[in-house]
């Protein structure tokens, strides 16, 4: 048995602390001094282990994306129609990100922050989402769900097609201007029919 790595696990630790204060402070108002406090230990020993307050804020939104990610290949490679798959990814995507608004506000900004910044653990989230949505669209094809179109090509449409429920900047300006869940998620539906309708014509 391998022994525990104490470096790995002192990462583990100051995320811990980064993470209940992005709950209680939200990301922007914590300080490395804040979380280096919470630790018990100096600012200079946190970048020991953490170059910079981004990477801290990396590591944190990895921890939320990295579970929905996973969770978005387990239904891909679960049981059921590829339509039927394809379309329960983008609802859980949707739901995971109304239930980080309403009870995780200050994580939620932080993701979005990652969104519209760029940062490199959301172009990670996306590709392993890509490939997920190309594998099913793949085996849609094969099986005759779907009409053959590029499988790579198809995932990028269909991100571009549905940004507006599963991209948190998007959806919070929607509640933020009075638009119920509820009716989010009639629209999301409405729009997946359709989706999944052009998914089966063939291509002009």
């Amino acid at each position: 048995m391998n022994a525990p790595d104490p470096h790995a696990a002192t990462r583990a630790r100051i995320a811990d602390a980064a993470e209940e204060l992005f709950r209680t402070l939200g990301y922007q108002k914590t300080a490395v001094a804040d979380i280096a406090r919470e630790c018990g230990m100096s600012p200079a020993n946190v970048y020991r282990f953490y170059a910079s307050k981004s990477a801290i804020n990396e590591a944190i939104t990895q921890r939320l994306l990295g579970g929905l990610s996973a969770l978005v290949e387990e239904i891909a490679a679960g049981p059921g129609t590829a339509e039927e798959r394809l379309r329960a990814t983008m609802v859980e995507m949707h739901r995971r990100d109304i239930a980080l608004f309403f009870s995780e506000k200050r994580l939620h900004d932080m993701v979005t922050a990652a969104m519209t910044e760029h940062w490199g653990v959301i172009e990670r989230f996306i590709e392993r989402v890509l490939g997920a949505w190309a594998d099913l669209l793949r085996e849609g094809m094969e099986r005759g769900e779907f009409a053959r179109r590029d499988p790579e090509a198809t995932a990028l449409t269909l991100k571009h097609l549905t940004m507006l429920w599963t991209h948190p900047l998007l959806i919070a300006d929607c509640l933020g201007r009075g638009v119920e869940p509820e009716e989010l998620q009639r629209d999301q539906a409405a729009a997946l029919d359709l989706v999944m309708a052009g998914l089966k014509a063939e291509p002009c």
